[in-house]
């Protein structure tokens, strides 16, 4: 398996410290390498799952591969493409994330050694940090660094400028400890994982790789992730398979073969035959409907991937069963006058956190009743009408959601 060129097909390369030789070394002999997870959220995202298929893709290739959990460097923050700081998180918390990101890998890979980077940075001592470390670093050439750049302006914290020292000494502890010579991780790490391979060039006089892999844009060409608002969760819970296979239904008619190149396990040759037809619109369904079952079924499996299809079909195309989309079973005591009002409907289906923020998905036209897009706060749904098979919601273009007695 020729791993650079299926990720260069797959529009997944990004940056390489040193390519050449290091497709040449991945050719020839079986490498260890790493990819750090920083648990600041109870539950890993979709950008999370694309490391894990990059673990696989080098675990089938035969090379062996090292997870980080960094409760370490969580404690510090990364700054990395962020304008403000992160929250700060106690270590009781981070702990606990650690473990749920932990149990979510096992469902994803198999075979990884497990690590967190707690067990050598809490420990450090910081003169030792300083002396052993610091010493290899130019301030003036980290403040040039992209993952600085846009908290310049706003203003940058101690804490968070070690960040980059931090996960560069995970990289050197790594080589020592397991002789791990390539780094891998999003394009938005590559100042961090370059000044790792830095690192150990000054400190081993030994060449270590740094290796990033595009990330996943978001329908406005964005970053997907927690910060940017549109993180799309692993965990059930947080986004159900189904809410998972409407979000990649409804993917941009741009977005659709990149996506299917860099997400799924669909062989090139089939995504290439499917661009080609990508003038008819009953082709374009058809892809996008591929993707959305290829996504899920990858995340949750294939029993999950069925349901959430058949569920929304009847949404796109109607005459299907839609008992597995979300669903929220009213009472009684959830009606006024044997009515309920908008607001107070989003935040019993929690589709709203508030009645603020249920104001505000009004105000920005983001909720349909049915067809019927909902302009005031005052509209009211009578429960005959719910009775009578229940209604669906729709919240912005992707989240349909039932309502039933």
């Amino acid at each position: 398996m020729d791993l650079m060129q299926e990720f260069r097909e797959r529009e997944l390369l990004a940056q390489c410290s040193n390519l050449e030789s290091l497709e040449d070394l991945l050719n020839k002999q079986k490498v260890t390498f790493y990819i750090g997870f920083d648990p600041t959220a109870p539950s890993l995202t979709i950008g999370h799952f694309m490391q894990f298929k990059t673990i696989k893709y080098f675990q089938d290739a035969g090379h062996k591969a090292i997870a980080v959990f960094g409760v370490g460097t969580t404690m510090v923050g990364d700054p990395s493409g962020k304008t403000d700081m992160r929250p700060m998180l106690q270590r009781e918390e981070i702990e606990s994330n650690a473990e749920n990101f932990k149990k979510q890998a096992d469902k994803y890979i198999s075979g990884a050694l497990y690590i967190s980077n707690a067990d050598w940075l809490c420990e450090i001592k910081y003169m030792d940090m300083l002396r052993e470390i610091g010493v290899h670093f130019s301030v003036n050439k980290m403040l040039t660094a992209e993952c600085f750049k846009s908290r310049m302006e706003k203003g940058l914290s101690f804490l968070e400028f070690n960040y980059m020292i931090m996960q560069a000494y995970d990289f050197y502890r790594l080589y020592k400890d397991h002789n791990c010579i390539l780094q891998c991780g999003g394009d938005d790490q590559w100042s961090n994982i370059l000044a790792g391979a830095d690192l150990i060039r000054r400190k081993e006089q030994k060449e270590a790789y740094a290796l990033t892999f595009a990330l996943l844009p978001g329908a406005d060409g964005k970053k997907m992730g927690k910060t940017a608002g549109n993180a799309i969760w692993l965990d059930p819970n947080l986004t159900s398979p189904y809410d998972l296979y409407q979000n990649y239904r409804d993917t941009d008619d741009s977005l659709v073969i990149k996506y299917l190149k860099m997400m799924t396990y669909v062989p090139i040759d089939e995504i290439n035959e499917i661009a080609k037809k990508f003038d008819d619109a009953k082709e374009i369904n058809a892809a996008k409907d591929r993707l959305a079952y290829e996504v899920t079924k990858m995340i949750h499996g294939e029993d999950e991937a069925k349901k959430a299809q058949t569920a929304a079909k009847s949404v796109f195309y109607g005459g299907a069963d839609d008992e597995n989309m979300p669903t929220t079973t009213l009472s009684d005591g959830d009606f006024k006058d044997d009515s309920i009002t908008i607001v107070d409907l989003l935040v019993v289906s929690k589709l709203a956190s508030s009645k603020g923020e249920a104001k505000r998905l009004i105000e920005q036209g983001g909720i349909c009743v049915g067809d019927e897009k909902i302009n005031e706060f005052g509209y009211t749904v009578d429960k005959k009408d719910i009775e009578n098979g229940g209604i669906i919601i729709k919240k912005g273009k992707k989240v349909f959601h039932k309502i039933v007695m």
